[in-house]
């Protein structure tokens, strides 16, 4: 929120603080102050000044030779090519000498053979945003009100003598979106009480019954709707303290009636909005739920579909706004406008906030309403806001308020002891301070003893447990006054069990070459339960920021292939991501998605590239099998993992092998899909996701320490013809459980298919390596083992030694 400077020193006529000293003072209360601009900082020598003659350049058609009066004995010539100067306006005149905004210096200078004393200024060119400017004068000049004093200082009569607050506006503090909610914060600070203005009170003229009765069907959207009415309004230009008030919050100017209605909103922090009464086309005002697919066309200009989620105000048939999000454009207020019907209302800031973000809709005021805002001062803002209409309108207020308030009035009371205080910040603040600290945040404060009873007002609905107590006296005390302590018994750190096995699990995983990946938990509905190891439902988010983050990943796989098509887009072909990282599923009813954890992995591209040492390696299905089995050996597993042939949709059919874990499937490792891969610009690609929930729950061995064996092993290699469909897991199995303990290591080092051994056969051939780590073996023990080997295989599997 862009606070003026000035205007908070309306509130505090006796601040003697700096900008800048209170920005600082700000933020060291919990509110971030981002900045501080002085917006005249590079402005110098501006005046006003009077078009005493206007005529074309003689020399260019886009030019005007201009005499200006600026308060000299002589007026001057400015050479200008606003097209919509003219005679007897007063304007704003940058002297030579003078200085603007970007560095620029006016000198004198000729243009086309005209001598140019000065410059004729737009408000972009004295610092304003073109976004912020009224649209009368987006391409030419701004004309200042007749009654300004010719040489008067111009940067004072634009407020151009301020300084702007940047202030970043957490949720939790949604009060200071508003100057009053401002000055109560920089009362507290600066100790002293804001001193607000009075509302006129004006005569009155008829009754608001004759001309709008109020409805609300929907009590729980639209607790208070109230409206009143102005009439014999002349719709024209706000005057330019409330144009430059708006421009400086970086809100554009429209008329005295919308300007108005903006004004309230930064004041208050209660969003008006005001209809022309003649186009509503009824007496009746009706708030009530939106059919399906009904339809209104908003100030934007933008036709609006609509459900039974929103709320609309109608005129008892026809939607004329969208509750607390923004009006139609057939009740707006345009330049023909006699009388306005003013809108004040609560509505429900969930409700709000969902239905701006289903629109993509953000405006001042659903900002407002989105975080919640005081219930209790909406009538005097809507009171203010009729009589100010009132006042620069030339209009008449109608006497009465139309309403319907479904509002409950509660008191909130929180208590604590000044004892507990102190134990939680780790002060010793006396009962004194604490009076203080309450007075000046203008909180009633009863003690009785240590006990404390603070009544909380209305306009700081984020105070609501013990908690919040402590850390308004925290502030306001001031953090930096706040002792820094060790706490009195410290203990070493160390890691869970699952907290150690997981940074196991991730150094290994680095030192194998792959790079931690942290994906978005969120993504669309098409891939949430995309490559899922269970087919689950996924959970949907009941108001997601886009379609591209509403429902909640059920694998993570997806994300990795997202990362890696991303990567390759941008010439990174050779990707290796893992990641450690939590999936969700819906549980029945309203109880919370089941969280568990999942670890996933993507290699494709090439292993290693060609270079003097060694040939270009891709990447395949059993280097990432490689890396699984040395997670699993690394965590110390009882079991070994078992795999079997899978087919899954979007994997390879021929390349997938789902993982199991003592007769559970805990995941699977597959080769992507060509089909999927084509799509995401992928070359050969391998994925895993496995369930390390049930991973890291796995029994454990205990680690176990063997000296290094005196005696020496013996090795035997055995060749097998087998038929293709027998497993090397299920050969592997065979030969473990026919060897006995003997045999301490199996490795397959070579397979070999050809037309020499038939369509359906394959040769399998593998070391078998035997030791007794008591003493020496002797070449028939391990015959004899290798024997049995043999014979289990022939007899189960036809296998042929070779």
């Amino acid at each position: 929120m862009l606070v003026s400077y000035q205007w908070v020193k309306e509130y505090f006529p006796n601040l003697a603080v700096s900008a800048e000293e209170l920005g600082e003072r700000i933020t060291r209360g919990g509110i971030e102050i981002e900045g501080v601009e002085h917006l005249n900082a590079d402005i110098t020598n501006i005046v006003v000044g009077e078009v005493i003659t206007c005529e074309k350049h003689p020399n260019a058609d886009t030019l005007n030779k201009c005499t200006v009066n600026v308060g000299e004995v002589e007026p001057i010539q400015i050479i200008c090519g606003a097209p919509n100067v003219a005679k007897g306006q007063k304007v704003i005149v940058a002297r030579v000498g003078a200085k603007l905004p970007g560095g620029m210096k006016i000198k004198r200078a000729k243009l086309r053979g005209e001598v140019s004393e000065g410059m004729i200024c737009s408000l972009q060119e004295l610092g304003f945003e073109g976004k912020t400017i009224p649209k009368a004068v987006a391409d030419g000049i701004f004309v200042l009100p007749a009654e300004v004093q010719v040489g008067a200082d111009a940067t004072v009569l634009l407020g151009l003598d301020d300084a702007i607050l940047d202030m970043a506006i957490t949720p939790n503090r949604a009060d200071a979106l508003s100057m009053t909610g401002v000055a109560y914060e920089v009362g507290a600070i600066v100790d002293q009480k804001p001193v607000f203005d009075e509302i006129s009170e004006l005569a009155t003229q008829g009754d608001v019954s004759d001309y709008v009765q109020v409805s609300v069907k929907d009590a729980e959207t639209t607790p208070f709707y109230g409206m009143q009415v102005i009439k014999d309004v002349v719709v024209g230009e706000s005057p330019l303290w409330l144009q430059t008030k708006l421009m400086k919050a970086g809100i554009r100017p429209h008329n005295n009636v919308v300007d108005v209605t903006n004004y309230i909103c930064l004041k208050y922090g209660q969003p008006l909005h005001a209809f022309d009464y003649e186009r509503l086309g009824s007496k009746e005002i009706l708030v009530r739920l939106a059919m399906n697919d009904e339809e209104i066309v908003t100030l934007d200009g933008e036709t609006r579909k609509l459900n039974e989620g929103y709320a609309v105000i109608t005129n008892g048939e026809t939607p004329i706004a969208i509750a607390g999000v923004m009006g139609g454009e057939t009740s707006e207020v345009i330049d023909t406008t006699t009388t306005v019907a003013l809108e004040g209302a609560i509505f429900s800031s969930s409700y709000v906030g969902r239905v701006s973000r289903e629109l993509n809709l953000r405006t001042e005021a659903s900002i407002r309403y989105d975080k919640g805002s005081d219930a209790w001062k909406v009538e005097k803002a809507l009171q203010h806001g009729a009589t100010l209409i009132t006042e620069l309108a030339g209009g008449t207020l109608v006497g009465g308020m139309a309403k319907v308030d479904n509002r409950t009035k509660t008191e909130n009371i929180i208590k604590t002891t000044l004892t507990r205080i102190n134990r939680v910040l780790g002060t010793e603040i006396s009962s004194n301070e604490v009076h203080n600290i309450f007075a000046k945040l203008q909180f009633d404060l009863v003690a009785d003893g240590d006990a404390l009873a603070i009544t909380i007002p209305p306009r700081r609905w984020d105070i609501l447990i013990e908690a919040d107590i402590f850390e308004e006296v925290a502030r306001i005390y001031g953090y930096d006054k706040i002792p820094s302590t060790l706490p009195s018994s410290v203990s070493a750190g160390h890691l869970t069990v699952d907290q150690a096995a997981k940074r196991t699990i991730r150094r290994y995983l680095e030192g194998a070459g792959l790079n931690q990946a942290l994906t978005y938990s969120l993504t669309t509905e098409q891939a949430a339960t995309k490559l899922a190891l269970t087919e689950e439902k996924a959970v949907s988010l009941s108001m997601p920021m886009s379609e591209e983050h509403s429902h909640l990943r059920t694998s993570i796989v997806p994300q990795l292939l997202k990362a890696a098509s991303y990567n390759v887009a941008r010439k990174n072909s050779n990707v290796a991501l893992y990641e450690l990282g939590t999936v969700f599923y819906a549980t029945q009813g309203d109880n919370l998605p089941l969280e568990t954890e999942h670890l996933a992995g993507l290699i494709t591209g090439s292993w290693y590239e060609t270079n003097w040492q060694k040939q270009d390696k891709k990447v395949d299905f059993f280097l990432l099998k490689g890396m699984i089995e040395g997670v699993v050996a690394k965590l110390g597993l009882e079991e070994a993992l078992d795999w079997k042939q899978a087919e899954k949709q979007d994997l390879h059919p021929g390349r997938t092998a789902s993982i199991w874990l003592a007769g559970k499937e805990i995941g699977y490792l597959a080769q992507v899909h060509p089909s999927l891969a084509s799509e995401l610009d992928l070359k050969e690609t391998y994925v895993f996701e496995l369930d390390a929930t049930q991973l890291l729950a796995a029994p454990k061995k205990a680690v176990a320490y063997h000296t290094i064996p005196r005696f020496p092993s013996m090795a035997r290699d055995i060749a097998l013809l087998v038929n293709k469909e027998v497993s090397q897991a299920a050969l592997e199995n065979e030969i473990k459980a026919q060897a006995g303990k003997l045999l301490t290591d199996i490795q397959l080092f070579d397979i070999f298919e050809g037309e020499k051994l038939g369509a359906d056969k394959k040769s399998m051939a593998y070391t078998l390596t035997f030791l007794d780590p008591e003493r020496t073996l002797t070449d028939e023990e391990v015959t004899k083992a290798n024997q049995a080997i043999v014979t289990a295989l022939e007899t189960k599997f036809d296998a042929v030694i070779r």
